[in-house]
């Protein structure tokens, strides 16, 4: 799952494609991904739901894990989200993640994830800490 093209494939009938998420860049340690904000993505008072916008960072970078490791050996599993909400975003808008990669090890994966608005402000800036969990051979 190295392109775009593959990675969007793959997200068919799961969240991401619920939520409109479009992968459109992809490379080692750095994986971004664009999200409409429609009224399926608010809360009560029309703003952006803190949810939605996890849901996009998980997206990021469980798919930037998933690409170091060899999935027929290991599962990619979130162990930890933070997030600090900074700014709202409304129907109509399109909300983009950018996830970095700051840590790799054998069985971490650590990403910072920042969502921004069209014009490039910070909407909410995430962590994601990922587990690399063996697959158990029988």
């Amino acid at each position: 799952m190295s392109t775009i093209t593959e990675a969007n494939a793959r997200s068919q009938n799961t969240l991401m494609s619920h939520l409109g998420i479009e992968y459109t860049e992809i490379t080692a340690d750095y994986i971004e991904a664009a999200m409409p904000v429609t009224q399926n993505h608010t809360q009560p008072m029309g703003l952006l739901h803190g949810g939605a916008s996890l849901a996009l960072a998980e997206s990021v970078g469980s798919l930037g894990s998933a690409m170091q490791v060899d999935l027929q050996k290991y599962a990619v599993v979130g162990l930890s989200m933070t997030a600090n909400h900074i700014k709202s975003a409304v129907v109509g808008q399109t909300v983009t993640a950018k996830a970095n990669m700051v840590h790799r090890g054998r069985s971490t994966h650590i990403w910072d994830i920042n969502i921004v608005n069209e014009d490039e402000k910070l909407i909410s800036s995430c962590r994601l800490t990922n587990y690399i969990k063996p697959m158990k051979t029988e």
